[in-house]
């Protein structure tokens, strides 16, 4: 089967913050990268022509990307405007008509889903869906009914091949070598499974609040912003089998495979928080019970994890900014020679550095004393010109690489899980600012050795293997 590059990439709400802050960014590096050599057609209702278009992205890039001027030369002869009503058919025949003779467009949808329908609709009528690829951003849908729809108007003109969902976390470039850290590590496969592992936590932090965005955030809430898509694809990366062939659908078999292990969430496996002035936000009603925090447990029903705890938690206005992974191991077993010994554990932090630490148990230092846990750490800080998230993505989408991106069963799948509590009405606990979320947390949800800490800050004991 033919798998075409796109030959031009259309852009809707090419006007909007996205674009502003990161599409353009990335299109320059594309350029840089030797990946970008297509039309660019920007398409927005803001009543501009192309010099104010080519404006905007110029001034896009001297605030979020640094401006390159040979890159931004070939970028502003690449780009085009189409300025008109997602509603209006001539918008849309505008489009067709500046696509000129691409056959293979990729149309980015960087706008609300309650716009999608329309947009492809219109796509269709022009013959602008003809070959083409449809790009769409998260969140995909609201609950899993939502999901559905969305996907039934997105299969309405366009294969599920030629979809293409963003979740610009899996292509930050911690995430997408996990997978590599995985399967290329022979250790790894001795250790990786219930027989080793007692618990897994993973803590997605943030030391901030919702920044201004209290409108959208109290119509969304942590479980929907960053757990069931974000979090989830990280554990998915942690729990998948080997892909039985290295291409993207074998991938994203094991994905879902993963997510169809776990049964539905249920309310006594979470505990949602709210921190304290949240609701003196603007744009935040001021009786609501939006979850700014939640920490939950699932359970994985697989061969490798049966029995072994997941636990999850994310929040805003905690005490760190961090992603971390903790993976804990069994202990052996307790002999006249280690009666006191420390819990081994795995730790991977995936920002704002990678970082994969290995927690060793180590002699007392002294005679009488107890034995202690050294890290083995391997650290790498990212780099300079390091191909960015909507880099790859865009990238990758206008290749036809699926691998990372979200397939129609995925979604739904991780909707399934977290459907059940959405639709409960369970308590919402406040929370100080700056502290791990409400004390409930650590009555009902308590992986086994505690919640870890994240610790920015490197013990002077740990031994530094490779730095890179």
């Amino acid at each position: 089967m033919s798998n075409p590059h796109s030959d031009a990439l259309v852009f809707f709400g090419a006007t909007g913050d996205l674009a502003y802050k990161k599409i353009f960014p990335a299109l320059q590096s594309m350029i840089q990268h030797g990946k970008l050599d297509v039309p660019v057609i920007g398409v927005a209702k803001a009543g501009w022509n192309l010099d104010q278009f080519k404006a905007r992205a110029k001034d896009s890039l001297e605030k979020h990307g640094g401006l390159d001027a040979d890159a931004w030369q070939k970028l502003s002869g690449l780009l085009g405007y189409v300025d008109g009503d997602y509603a209006e058919l001539a918008t849309f025949q505008a489009v067709r008509a500046a696509l000129g003779a691409a056959k293979h467009p990729a149309h980015y949808l960087a706008i609300p889903p309650s716009l999608f329908e329309k947009v492809v609709e219109q796509l269709v009528k022009s013959s602008s869906a003809e070959g083409a690829r449809i790009i769409v951003e998260k969140p995909f849908g609201h609950d899993l009914a939502s999901a559905q729809e969305l996907n039934r108007i997105l299969h309405s003109a366009f294969d599920e091949s030629a979809i293409f969902r963003i979740d610009h976390y899996l292509a930050k470039n911690p995430v997408h070598n996990m997978v590599s850290f995985r399967f290329a590590n022979s250790f790894m496969d001795t250790m990786w499974d219930r027989h080793h592992v007692e618990s897994v936590q993973i803590t997605m932090a943030e030391d901030f609040g919702i920044q201004g965005r209290g409108v959208f955030y109290d119509q969304t809430g942590t479980i929907r912003d960053v757990i069931q898509n974000h979090i989830f694809q990280v554990m998915s990366n942690l729990a998948m089998e080997p892909p039985a062939r290295n291409d993207s659908e074998s991938l994203r078999d094991e994905k879902v495979k993963v997510l169809k292990s776990i049964p539905p969430l249920v309310p006594e496996n979470l505990v949602r928080g709210q921190f304290k002035g949240y609701r003196d936000e603007k744009g935040v009603a001021s009786d609501s019970k939006v979850e700014t925090f939640a920490a939950l447990r699932l359970e994985l029903n697989s061969w490798r994890w049966q029995g072994v705890p997941f636990y999850i938690r994310a929040g805003k206005n905690l005490p760190v900014t961090c992603m971390e992974i903790i993976a804990r191991f069994r202990k052996p077993p307790a002999t006249n020679f280690n009666t006191d010994v420390p819990q081994n554990y795995l730790r991977i932090r995936l920002s704002p550095e990678m970082t994969v630490a290995m927690a060793l148990s180590v002699a007392p230092v002294s005679e009488g004393g107890k034995r202690e846990i050294v890290e083995l750490v391997a650290s790498r800080h990212p780099r300079p010109g390091e191909m960015e998230a909507y880099e790859r993505v865009l990238s990758d989408a206008m290749a036809g690489d699926a691998t990372l991106f979200a397939r129609q069963d995925y979604v739904e799948e991780a909707w399934r899980i977290v459907d059940p509590v959405l639709k409960a009405t369970t308590p919402v606990y406040e929370y100080e600012p700056n502290t791990w979320g409400p004390d409930e947390v650590d009555q009902r949800i308590v992986p086994s050795g505690g919640w870890d800490k994240p610790n920015m800050e490197e013990p002077e004991d740990f031994r530094i293997v490779s730095e890179t």
